[in-house]
């Protein structure tokens, strides 16, 4: 109890200069980030992603995650006829 009355009041509030999380939802991003992580304006994120949709080339997986998807793909195959595979 003389914990409670030795501590200052609004100890466990948030610092005064923090801004609220319900501002910043409402708030309009205007910048966004690249792929290779700069800054980028409204009209070049849009300009990046109308040419990445706009690429004549499939998208290019590391080789690792092929052969997990492989191997998930075999065992779902074998499921069915050896269900005691976790």
């Amino acid at each position: 109890m003389t914990l409670v009355l030795l501590c200052p009041p609004g100890v466990a509030l948030p610092p005064p200069e923090d801004v609220p999380e319900e501002v910043l939802r409402t708030e309009i991003t205007l910048e966004g980030r690249s792929p290779t992580g700069g800054e980028l304006t409204a009209s070049e994120y849009a300009e990046l992603t109308t040419a990445q949709a706009e690429s004549p080339y499939a998208p290019v997986l590391d080789s690792e995650i092929r052969q997990v998807i492989f191997l998930l793909q075999i065992r779902q195959m074998l499921k069915p006829i050896l269900p005691f595979i976790p």
